[in-house]
């Protein structure tokens, strides 16, 4: 937005504070002419918001998409102190998030609040989110509300995607990175009295041969996807609808460039070609909206087959998920609410390997299961400064049988200076071992998976924020502690045996505890500082021997910067990643006597910036990423000999690719600012 004046300018800065929640902390700077011809207000709206509720939540909001390129939803965590996301491994691009220190598979992925992303999905789903079509991101830490199921041990991520019911119009994101990366988004919408409907669209091409170590691989695969989705959505006074289908078409590139090694005549290339279906409905019947009582009904379901070469290893899977869940929700008085609902999951996958040289057999895998589930769970609420909220959930496994899972919310906020929260609760996994990690297939490695159990892990949180008045601003300050305690674990164990990656049950202890701080302050109208840190500690018996998990960084330091101009045209972002060291799996010997790698990895740190320029209907933008262009040595191991049992691309703990510039531009058609 641009203010007109005709003589002097004053700049007036204050803070809004609301119990709405997308109103917290919002920033608006007026400026006022004093012959009153015209004022207009630039307001900035904070892009990281803690949540009022029970559980510790945090809202990525789309202004704080807008400080990176954020071009699927790996890339959106670049600015957030909690969620780390890595490269799984060197030669497929494969990624996972990390929360409170343990893997993406414990954390519960919901797209608008249901179960999406399951199974064979899981390791390049990452990829599947495009950042422009993203309205908001909630991480919730911890064991999180029955309502969504069993499965969230260390907390749950939920999308929301623009929404047809939105301001009428479209937008365009057009995207290049010197990486030779191009991407286009498009989204619109039509209002059609109470039916809405929107198209999001979305295409990526990566065609480069990027090989900065010249190890003979490429640095990141070549990636073309097609992704699109139909929305609609009715909005009547007592009953609303929304529903929608989407399809998504990827093929994805990778292995060997060229030869490092002499008499080596066959290339080791790598393939996977992924479609993707999905369709969701939510009907909501609106009963009295007094007292909030109100029945919902929502569906879901999707279709995920992939075909994946690793050199000599063909995995072909083709999954089914099937999702149903009723719900009943009724606020008795302003203290009381009840939420009880019926849930029913249904996972099918349809598994073949075949390794064409003779140290291998074909197999077929066939793994399903159907759960259904039942819970109820109150919550109690005494002028929103304590707040209580308690679960219980039975769910019966066509696999496992029936298991109970309770969990416990307990908020207390005396003034408006401070709030504590404390949470308890239990979480269960069903492990689909092969198709969440087969990416291992690439390791030249020989993959043993056992007769895995049911996961089952209990988490403990406590946490505090502080708002403090300090120089007419708030200073935040908010602490947590979590400690998760595996029952029963799926382990990938690196370290039992040299010629074999074992995935097996846990067979002693398993857990992590987690302690982070983060202070955000403005420091001068316009300028947002963050500065954060975060301690891991997370062991796991491997072997007999309880360890300290691989691959797992010990600590991370955060400090992000954010500048937008008074008259708000030109916005600069910064954010610097310190992550620490940790320890590596165990190495052998060579025949030569010399170790295969360092038992522990160096403390490294990355650099990413930003800058924008906004204009009446547009905006342009420039950055950069891994400024600092550190690279991990030797990603992938035995790169020289792909057809070995010593090649392994799975041992990444930090970037693969060095630095990389971008620009983009981002067009608004219709819309209003």
């Amino acid at each position: 937005m641009i203010i007109k004046n005709k003589t002097l300018v004053v700049a007036l800065t204050f803070c809004c504070v609301s119990q709405n929640l997308w109103a917290q902390s919002e920033q608006v700077d007026t400026l006022k002419d004093q012959t009153i011809n015209e004022v207009r207000v630039v307001s900035r709206r904070a892009g990281l918001l803690k949540s009022h509720g029970v559980d510790n939540a945090s809202i990525i909001t789309g202004q704080e998409l807008l400080k990176a390129a954020c071009c699927n939803l790996g890339e959106s965590f670049t600015t957030n102190p909690s969620v780390d996301v890595n490269y799984s491994d060197a030669a497929t691009g494969a990624k996972q998030i990390k929360l409170l220190g343990l893997s993406g598979t414990y954390v519960q992925m919901l797209t608008e609040n249901l179960p999406n992303f399951r199974g064979a999905a899981a390791p390049y789903s990452l990829g599947y989110t495009p950042g422009p079509w993203m309205k908001s991101i909630m991480v919730s830490k911890g064991a999180s509300s029955v309502r969504n199921g069993y499965e969230s041990i260390t907390g749950q991520i939920n999308v929301e995607y623009l929404k047809p019911e939105d301001e009428e119009g479209a937008t365009i994101n057009l995207y290049g990175n010197t990486k030779s990366r191009l991407e286009a988004n498009a989204d619109g919408n039509i209002h059609l009295g109470e039916v809405n409907t929107e198209v999001l669209a979305h295409y990526e091409n990566d065609w480069g041969h990027h090989d900065d170590n010249d190890d003979g691989f490429l640095d990141q695969p070549n990636v073309r996807q097609f992704n699109l989705q139909n929305r609609w959505d009715y909005l009547g006074p007592v009953y609303v609808f929304h529903g929608g289908i989407a399809l998504l078409d990827e093929k994805r590139d990778g292995g060997q460039t060229h030869h490092t090694a002499p008499n080596v005549h066959d290339l080791y290339t790598i393939g996977l070609e992924t479609s993707r279906y999905e369709a969701y409905m939510k009907h909501a019947f609106i009963l009295d909206s007094e007292h909030g009582t109100n029945v919902a009904l929502m569906a879901s379901g999707s279709l995920h087959k992939l075909d994946a070469l690793y050199g000599v290893k063909t995995y072909n899977v083709n999954e089914k998920n099937g999702y149903l869940q009723l719900m009943f929700e009724n606020n008795f008085t302003k203290q009381h609410n009840l939420s009880a609902g019926l849930s029913l999951n249904h996972d099918y996958l349809s598994e073949k390997i075949y390794v064409s040289d003779d140290k291998f057999a074909a197999s077929t895998i066939s793994p399903k299961e159907t759960t259904s589930g039942i819970y109820a769970q109150y919550t109690y609420n005494l002028d929103d400064k304590l707040i209580a909220m308690a679960g219980l959930r039975a769910d019966h496994s066509s696999r496992y049988g029936t298991f109970v899972t309770p969990r416990l919310h307990v908020k207390y906020a005396p003034s408006d200076v401070v709030t504590f929260r404390v949470s308890a609760g239990k979480g269960y996994r069903t492990p689909f071992a092969l198709a969440e990690n087969n990416y291992l297939l690439g390791s030249g490695r020989k993959l043993v998976i056992d007769d895995l159990q049911q996961e089952q892990a209990w988490n403990y949180g406590i946490s505090s924020s502080l708002s403090i008045p300090l120089a007419d601003k708030l200073l935040k300050v908010n602490a947590e502690y979590y400690y998760t305690h595996f029952t029963q674990q799926m382990i990938i164990d690196y370290d039992s045996n040299p010629q074999e990656i074992r995935l097996t049950n846990l067979d002693g202890r398993s857990y992590s505890h987690t302690f982070q701080l983060d202070i955000s302050y403005p420091i001068i109208s316009g300028l947002e500082l963050t500065a954060a840190y975060r301690l891991n500690d997370v062991r796991a018996t491997y072997g007999g021997k309880l360890r300290e998990k691989p691959l797992q960084s010990k600590y991370k330091g955060l400090l992000t910067a954010s500048y937008k101009t008074p008259l708000g045209l030109w916005q600069f972002d910064a954010t610097f990643q310190l992550n620490g060291g940790g320890r590596m799996p165990e190495p052998y010997q060579k025949a030569n006597g010399t170790p295969s790698w360092d038992k522990r990895f160096p403390a490294y740190g990355q650099l990413n910036a930003q800058v924008t320029r906004w204009f009446r209907h547009f905006s342009i933008y420039v950055g950069g990423e891994n400024l600092t262009d550190y690279l991990q040595p030797n990603p992938i191991i035995n790169a020289s000999d792909p057809w070995s049992s010593e090649f392994d691309p799975t041992m990444v703990w930090g970037p693969v690719h060095g630095r990389m510039f971008y620009a983009g531009i981002r067009m608004n058609l219709g819309k209003k600012l």
